[in-house]
């Protein structure tokens, strides 16, 4: 068997596992029988599960008695309320009237983009975890740049909000300072809205992106939970991975407690079991891993994400990239006092995958490599499968382009990331791997460290609430839990982190 099939058969496995992760109460694994797979596939998993803990993806308070999956729940409420089934019908209707009815079982977060592929994947992600939290329904608002990205995840039913959604030529243009929004409605009344079922909204905007307000953040805070979960429609605006502020709200404290002990795998188990690539993004994953990358003997992702060009200055990113991998060996040095005549092909054989908007660090390491021997015989392969030069988040192709690096990315053996990218924080979550972090370059000046080792799993939240809402002002979040702490790559942010 090559490499890649060998891949492709640990991946889906995976998937099942995946799902096992979240019964949160004693199981017999029954989730393995009625997936569905082929019988190699299943053979291969029930292999897997002959170790309770499951080579360590369970926690080892874990135990082992019947009761249904937290996920397979959701995925029946899911149905039962998702578009086009009666009681949606019902819920749109009443949305229209402006009536509540608080005898429904079915509720709604409708989630509306911003910014690129990376932010999009974190905050659909904490999106999801709000809505499964709260027993809602998630539906996305799909425009025509997130077409054929990724796979329906729930089954027999659909993530995408129907299109004759009664206010969907509203959604694209909601922003901060839309007036029906939660956080300006609490400004405008004093902090306060009516918990009476008669004076609620039928649906509430909820504007969670990184220029969200003081009003805007209070929806972190308990207390207007309460009123938030008698709102059938809340819709959210979101580009950030808001989830580690879940962590920080007692009432669901215990529920988050159970799904997810171990606190640094979160995005990791939620990632693998909502993003998987449409039929057109894996034709092109899996061509070029066979192509390119499935016969090295180690395969290294280096992703470039350059914020500010001015700043961080080619050289000196280059030479940021070079010590870092010199220095933790990842990639050998090599002569440049000899040129090479014909490849040896005689040593260890490493890819390097170079992610980055820009084509020059990729021609630099190629170039480099594949001119001058290296000192220790290795033979290094540099590829980089696009440069689109600029980031074009409204481009269905560039998306689906985005994705499929992203999870290249996530297949290699190693990964080296830049700092503050959340595309980096994607592929590192898919991959299950803790990478080495490049530190943001400022001021032209290489940072001392060029890099370090990830020391928690989780993407960053670059722009958390700094209010203590039981005592009314403003507090250190990362304070406040012993598994929330500032990130390693930018000291404002917070992340989910193992207590011990």
């Amino acid at each position: 068997m090559t490499w890649f099939p060998k891949l492709a058969v640990l991946l889906a496995a995976s998937l099942v596992l995946f799902i096992v992760f979240f019964i949160w109460r004693d199981s017999e694994l029954d989730a393995f029988t009625d997936i569905g797979l082929d019988d190699d596939l299943s053979q291969v998993a029930g292999e897997l599960t002959s170790d309770k803990l499951l080579g360590g993806l369970l926690a080892p308070n874990f135990t082992r008695r019947s009761c249904l999956s937290r996920l397979r729940e959701y995925e029946r409420l899911h149905k039962r309320c998702g578009p086009y089934a009666e009681s949606y019908k019902k819920s749109i209707k009443e949305m229209v009237s402006g009536r509540i009815d608080s005898s429904s079982a079915c509720r709604y977060v409708v989630w509306v983009a911003k910014c690129g592929l990376g932010n999009r994947m974190l905050s659909i992600t904490s999106a999801f975890l709000y809505a499964l939290l709260t027993n809602r329904v998630l539906l996305i608002y799909e425009e025509a740049d997130m077409a054929n990205v990724f796979c329906e995840p729930f089954p027999d039913t659909t993530w995408l909000l129907p299109k004759d959604f009664p206010f969907n030529y509203r959604l694209s243009r909601f922003k901060q300072k839309y007036a029906k929004s939660f956080g300006n409605t609490l400004k405008s009344n004093n902090n306060k809205i009516s918990a009476s079922t008669e004076q609620l909204p039928s649906h509430l905007y909820l504007y969670l992106s990184h220029d969200y307000s003081h009003h805007d953040k209070l929806f972190f805070c308990d207390q207007d939970q309460i009123v938030l979960r008698n709102i059938p429609w809340l819709i959210i605006k979101s580009d950030v991975y808001f989830l580690p502020s879940l962590f920080l709200m007692p009432s669901f404290e215990e529920e988050l407690s159970k799904l997810f002990p171990d606190k640094e795998t979160v995005f990791h188990h939620l990632g693998r079991y909502l993003f998987h690539p449409s039929n057109q993004v894996w034709t092109l994953i899996t061509s070029y891993y066979k192509k390119y990358l499935a016969e090295a003997e180690e395969r290294i992702g280096i992703q470039i994400r350059i914020f500010d060009k001015k700043t961080s200055p080619f050289q000196q990113v280059m030479d940021q990239i070079l010590t870092c991998t010199f220095k933790e060996k990842l990639l050998p040095q090599v002569d440049m006092g000899k040129s090479i005549v014909a490849p040896s092909g005689k040593g260890k054989s490493k890819a390097v995958l170079l992610t980055s908007l820009i084509p020059s660090y990729y021609e630099k390491l190629k170039d480099m490599y594949l001119k001058h021997p290296t000192l220790n015989g290795e033979v290094i392969n540099v590829y980089q499968p696009s440069h689109e030069e600029k980031q074009r988040s409204t481009n269905n192709v560039h998306n689906q382009k985005a994705l499929a690096e992203i999870n290249l990315l996530s297949m290699m053996d190693v990964l080296v990331t830049s700092a503050w990218s959340t595309f980096g924080y994607v592929a590192q979550g898919l991959a299950g791997k803790k990478p080495l972090i490049l530190y943001k370059i400022e001021d032209k000046k290489i940072p001392n460290p060029v890099c370090g080792r990830a020391v928690s799993l989780e993407p960053c939240f670059h722009s958390p609430p700094i209010y203590d809402c039981k005592a009314k002002r403003e507090v250190d979040t990362a304070t406040i839990v012993p598994y929330l702490r500032h990130c390693e790559d930018i000291h404002w942010g917070i992340k989910l982190f193992n207590s011990t």
